[in-house]
C-alpha cells in the first residue's frame, strides 16, 4: 500500500480500490459475529475455506467474512451475492452443497428459508419479511465489509464524510448538520446530539479535551452496539474522529465491557489500520488536525452506563455516579470537558455528513429523526437485530417483522429499555416506538433492548427477576437506591411465594415512588419502572398472586400444582423424565403425580406429547 499522507493520497486510494472491484464473482457471504460464532461459523468458514481450495475455485469464487446480519434466530446462516440468496441454519454438510451450487449458478432449494404461513420457500433474503419490512441504514454495511480489513471500509464509502468535512474546513458547519439532523443520543435520554457538541466546542481546550465511547452495553438481551463493533467498527472510529474536528477535542475513549472480546479484537485492528493511513494521530492526512483514539475495557458494572460512573471507571476508580454539576460537558475525565456518546450515535455522524440533514430528518418523526435498531428477543418467532424509522409503531416490529407468537400463545407485553425500562401491555402496541411515546407509557427507549413477553411470562416474576438484576448493580452510594431496590424485591419475593398481604401493594408502589424521585443518577430514578409498569398495566396478577394465592402464568412455584389430567395416553415419558420420580402409573393408563414429592420443575409438561399436563 502507498504510503499515505494527504487528502489526495487518500482520495488516489480510494479510487483504486473502488476500480478494483471484483463484480463478476459470485461472493459466498458468511456472518462471524458473537451468535455467529456460538452457532457454528467458524465450521462453516473452515469448510469454506477447504473447498474452494480443493476444487481450484478460488479464482471464481469470493469468500466475504463479515460481522452479525441481525436474523440471528436463523445463524450459523450464509448469504449468496449478488443474488442475495439466503441459507439459514447451514450446517458442514450444507456447506459443501451450498458451495457446489454456486459454482454451478444453481440455488439449492431444499435449503432455503420455508415461509410458515405459505409453506413456500423464500429465495432472496430482502423478501423475507424479517429483512423486507425494516429500513437497514447502519446494519447494512454489516453485509459488505470484512470489520478487520480498513480497504473494505473504504470501498463502500468509508472515511469520505470525513475527507468532505477536513475538505470543508468549517467545524461549526459539522455542529451545523448534526444540529439539523435531529439526531438524538441513542444510548437513553435521548438528549440532542448537535447541542451537546455546540455546548463541548464552546468549553476552553485548557489540558484536554475529551469524546467518549460509550460501547458498555449492560441490558441483559441487548446486543446491538456489540454488532456494530463487530461488524464494522471503523464507523464508530470515523464518527468520532468527525465529532473530534467539529468541538476541538484531542484525545477519544472507547469504553468497552471487557465481556465484548470480538470486538476489542476488531477494534483494536481498525484503530491500528486507521493509523497506518494517517487518519489517526498527529496532523491526520496532513492537516493540522491532530486527534487519537485509545480502548479502555470495563469490568462489567451496570452503572457504569451512567455517563459520571463510567467518568471515574476510565479515571481507574471505583464506578460510582457523582452529584450533577457539574456536567460532564463542563469537568469530565481528568477534569476536563468530556462529551459522551454510545455507539449507535457515533455510528450515525458519518451517514448525517454523507447523506446531508435534510435526507436523514425525512426518516423518522418529528423530534425523532433517523433509525434505531432493536434487539428484538423473547417470545417471538424470530429474534434477533431490528432497524426501523424512529416512530415505527411497536405491532409492525412484533408481529410483521418479529412473526408474532411462538405456537399457539397470546402475546402479553414487550419490555423495553432494559432492566430500568418498563413493561408495555399488547393494547398499547400501536404506540410509536419513540422517546415521548414510551416515557409517557412508563417505560424508557435505553439502548435498544426489547424483550417480547407472552402469556407464559408471569409479570411479578419478570418484575422480580429485574429487581434483582438492578439490587446487585446498584453501586451503593444512594441509601434509597441501595436499600430500596432490595426491599422491593423482598416484597416481590413474598408476593411471588404467597406470603403477601393486600395491604403490601400500598407499600411497593410508594417506596417504588421514593426510590424514583431521591435517588442521585439515571439508575436509580429509573430502578422502579419495571415495578411500576407492571402495577399500572397487571395489577390483577399483583391481585391474582395475593387474594387468590394464584399465579395465572403458572410460573411461580409455591403457588401452582401439577397434575394429570384424562389427555393421558400412559406412554410413561413423563415418568422417565422426572428426576424425582414422583409419577406412577400402569402402561397405557392415566398417570398420577405425587404432589409431596413433586418440585415442580415443569420437565413432566415439557415431555408430555399429549398435553397431558395441568398446571393450576
Amino acid at each position: 500500500m502507498k504510503q499515505i499522507n494527504s487528502i489526495n493520497d487518500f482520495n488516489e486510494l480510494r479510487e483504486y480500490l473502488t476500480a478494483h472491484k471484483e463484480t463478476d464473482k459470485p461472493t459466498i457471504v458468511i456472518p462471524a459475529g458473537t451468535c455467529s460464532q456460538a452457532s457454528g461459523a467458524n465450521d462453516l468458514i473452515r469448510i469454506a475455506k477447504r473447498e474452494l481450495l480443493e476444487k481450484n475455485l478460488t479464482g471464481k469464487i469470493n469468500l466475504l467474512i463479515t460481522g452479525c446480519h441481525g436474523l440471528c434466530q436463523m445463524e450459523p446462516s450464509v448469504l449468496i451475492e449478488p443474488d442475495r440468496t439466503f441459507y439459514p441454519r447451514v450446517g458442514m454438510e450444507e456447506m459443501v452443497k451450498i458451495i457446489q451450487g454456486v459454482s454451478q449458478g444453481k440455488v439449492i432449494k431444499e435449503l432455503l428459508f420455508v415461509d410458515e404461513k405459505t409453506g413456500n420457500p423464500v429465495e432472496k433474503q430482502d423478501d423475507l419479511p424479517f429483512f423486507s419490512k425494516q429500513q437497514r441504514t447502519l446494519l447494512e454495511h454489516n453485509e459488505k465489509i470484512d470489520p478487520i480489513r480498513i480497504n473494505h471500509y473504504i470501498k463502500t464509502g468509508g472515511y469520505s464524510a470525513l475527507i468532505n468535512v477536513l475538505k470543508n474546513n468549517t467545524p461549526g458547519w459539522v455542529i451545523k448538520e448534526i444540529t439539523l439532523s435531529g439526531l438524538r443520543g441513542r444510548g437513553g435520554a435521548g438528549f440532542p446530539t448537535g447541542k451537546k457538541w455546540q455546548m463541548l466546542a464552546a468549553q476552553p481546550v485548557g489540558k484536554g479535551k475529551y469524546l467518549v465511547c460509550n460501547a458498555d452495553e449492560g441490558d441483559p438481551g441487548a446486543y446491538m452496539d456489540r454488532s456494530i463493533l463487530e461488524g464494522n467498527p471503523h464507523s464508530i472510529i470515523e464518527g468520532m474522529i468527525i465529532g473530534a474536528y467539529a468541538t476541538g477535542a484531542t484525545e477519544g475513549i472507547i469504553y468497552v465491557r471487557n465481556e465484548y472480546p470480538l470486538a476489542i479484537k476488531h477494534l483494536r485492528i481498525a484503530l491500528k489500520q486507521a493509523h497506518k493511513i494517517r487518519l489517526l494521530g498527529e496532523n491526520i492526512l496532513g492537516t493540522d488536525f491532530s486527534f487519537d483514539i485509545r480502548i479502555v475495557k470495563g469490568a462489567g458494572a451496570f452503572v457504569c452506563g451512567e455517563e459520571t460512573a463510567l467518568i471515574q471507571s476510565i479515571e481507574g476508580k471505583m464506578g460510582e455516579p457523582r452529584q450533577r454539576p457539574p456536567f460532564p460537558i463542563q469537568k469530565g475525565i481528568n477534569s476536563g470537558p468530556t462529551l459522551i456518546n454510545n455507539v449507535e450515535t457515533w455510528a450515525n455522524i458519518p451517514v448525517i455528513i454523507n447523506s446531508n440533514a435534510s435526507k436523514f430528518v425525512r426518516t423518522g418523526t418529528t423530534n425523532n429523526s433517523g433509525t434505531k435498531i432493536f434487539s428484538l428477543v423473547g417470545k417471538v418467532k424470530y429474534t434477533g437485530l431490528v432497524e426501523v424509522p424512529m416512530g415505527t409503531p411497536i405491532n409492525e416490529i412484533i408481529y410483521n417483522i418479529g412473526g408474532g407468537p411462538v405456537n399457539n400463545s397470546k402475546i402479553k407485553a414487550v419490555q423495553t429499555g432494559g432492566p430500568s425500562g418498563g413493561c408495555i401491555p399488547s393494547d398499547l402496541f400501536y404506540l410509536p416506538i419513540d422517546y415521548e411515546s414510551l416515557s409517557e407509557a412508563g417505560s424508557i427507549m435505553g439502548s435498544g433492548g426489547m424483550i417480547v413477553m407472552d402469556d407464559t411470562t408471569c409479570m411479578i416474576d419478570v418484575a422480580k427477576y429485574f429487581m434483582n438484576f438492578l439490587k446487585d448493580e446498584s453501586c451503593g452510594k444512594c441509601y434509597t437506591c441501595r436499600k430500596g431496590t432490595q426491599r422491593m424485591y423482598e416484597i416481590l419475593d413474598d408476593i411471588s411465594t404467597g406470603k403477601a398481604d393486600m395491604e403490601i401493594l400500598d407499600v411497593l408502589e410508594k417506596l417504588a415512588l421514593t426510590v424514583k424521585d431521591t435517588t442521585m443518577c439515571g439508575l436509580g430514578q429509573t430502578a422502579a419502572n419495571p415495578v411500576l409498569s407492571t402495577l399500572r398495566y397487571f395489577r390483577e396478577e399483583y391481585l391474582a398472586h395475593i387474594a387468590d394465592k394464584r399465579c395465572p402464568a403458572g410460573v411461580c412455584k409455591e403457588l401452582i400444582t401439577y397434575s394429570i389430567n384424562e389427555q393421558c395416553t400412559g406412554c410413561s415419558l413423563c415418568v422417565k423424565k422426572c428426576p424425582e420420580q414422583a409419577i406412577s402409573g400402569q402402561k397405557k393408563e392415566q398417570h398420577v403425580i405425587d404432589s409431596s414429592k413433586c418440585i415442580k420443575c415443569g420437565i413432566c409438561k415439557s415431555a408430555c406429547p399429549s398435553n397431558a399436563i395441568t398446571v393450576a
